[in-house]
C-alpha cells in the first residue's frame, strides 16, 4: 500500500468518487496538499483521505474512504497515522475528525486514541460525534 499527496491529475478520480465535496473545492484542496490518494501494490487508486481546518487553525479530517475489499486490513490506520505525523511535523498539537453515531468508524477512531469532544445534531441526520486526538 502506498499513500501519496494528490496531484492535479487525481482530480477526475476524486470528482467521480467523492460526492461530499463541491467540485470547485477539489483543485484548491489538491494544490494545498489536503488530499491523499491511497494506492494498492499495483499502483491503482483504492481510496482517499482529505482534510481541512476547524476554526482555520486545527487540522480536521473530513473524509477517509477505502474500497470495500481493502477495509479491515490496516490501510485506514496507516493513512490516519501518516496524516497525524505530517500534522505534528507542521507544529500542530491537536487533530480532529467526526463520524456519525450510526457508523462503525467511531470505534476505529477510538482505537487510534481519539476521544469524544462533543457532538452535532443536524435536522434529519444522525448524531455527528466530534473526536479529537492530542499529538504527542
Amino acid at each position: 500500500m502506498k499513500i501519496v499527496v494528490a496531484m492535479d491529475s487525481d482530480f477526475e478520480y476524486i470528482f467521480k468518487h467523492d460526492h461530499h465535496i463541491l467540485e470547485n473545492l477539489i483543485l484548491p484542496k489538491i494544490r494545498n496538499k489536503e488530499i491523499y490518494i491511497l494506492k494498492n501494490q499495483k499502483g491503482s487508486n483504492i481510496g482517499w483521505m482529505r482534510y481541512g481546518y476547524f476554526w482555520d487553525n486545527t487540522p480536521f479530517m473530513n473524509m477517509i474512504w477505502i474500497e470495500e475489499q481493502y477495509r479491515g486490513k490496516g490501510v485506514g490506520k496507516q493513512a490516519v497515522l501518516l496524516w497525524e505525523d505530517e500534522m505534528k511535523q507542521k507544529g500542530f498539537k491537536l487533530v480532529m475528525t467526526s463520524t456519525q453515531a450510526n457508523e462503525e468508524a467511531q470505534h476505529f477512531y477510538r482505537k487510534l486514541s481519539y476521544q469524544d469532544a462533543g457532538c452535532l445534531l443536524l435536522e434529519n441526520e444522525p448524531l455527528e460525534i466530534i473526536l479529537t486526538k492530542k499529538l504527542i
